[in-house]
């Protein structure tokens, strides 16, 4: 039985994965780097991380980078574009509506900065579904490793095993499954691989059937 649930921001609650993706070529230009050959790849591997595994993602394909300068450059680009506001996901207000009328508890458990995390809550009017924010500093291992969902488990006071974990990455949902969370993906900019379809409990083709599954007891 589901008493709780998790939600991941940047591709889940709203459509901002492809608004961090545009920050990066400007930021190369401003740094005098060549944007990855592959940018795809570089893109989708690191959707969700944080700390020092974005560290080490970085590094992979800027070798002569500075880390942490990348990344709180990346941060201050996205913010700007993030003050212009982003767009909800469909089918997040009902979803969360209904999960406030059934008195289960939320909580938001992105990797993105916490300042970021707040500004999005408040631009759209969210953030007063949401019982707490775990951002990515606030645990030592960011996704694919489970504690920022375990983290915000014990914030709401939720068995993890009770928690609904909502993700469209794939470093998200193998975080909401090492985590021992019902693991729901909503895809994104990626589709599942077979490797994700062995991890995730459902698939979901947006959040209104989400809220139809938690509806029908089938989550």
């Amino acid at each position: 039985m589901i008493r709780g649930v998790i939600f991941d921001m940047d591709g889940l609650m709203f459509d901002t994965e492809r608004l961090w993706d545009t920050v990066w070529e400007p930021l190369c230009r401003e740094m005098g780097f060549a944007m990855p050959e592959d940018s795809e790849t570089f893109f989708a591997s690191g959707r969700g991380l944080a700390g020092e595994a974005l560290h080490a993602h970085i590094l992979r394909y800027f070798p002569a980078a500075d880390p942490e300068q990348m990344v709180r450059e990346a941060q201050r680009l996205a913010g700007e574009r993030f003050a212009q506001g982003v767009p909800c996901k469909p089918g997040l207000r009902e979803l969360l509506d209904t999960l406030a009328r059934h008195g289960l508890p939320c909580i938001v458990a992105s990797s993105s900065p916490r300042e970021l995390i707040l500004q999005n809550l408040n631009s759209t009017g969210t953030a007063r579904y949401f019982a707490d924010v775990v951002c990515g500093s606030d645990v030592a291992h960011s996704k694919p490793a489970p504690d920022i969902f375990q983290l915000a488990a014990r914030r709401i006071g939720v068995n993890i095993r009770e928690c609904l974990v909502l993700e469209d990455s794939f470093n998200g949902v193998r975080a909401g499954h090492a985590a021992g969370a019902v693991t729901v993906m909503v895809p994104d900019l990626a589709q599942p691989t077979e490797e994700i379809r062995r991890l995730y409990t459902r698939c979901c083709r947006d959040l209104f059937e989400v809220r139809e599954l938690l509806l029908a007891g089938e989550l």
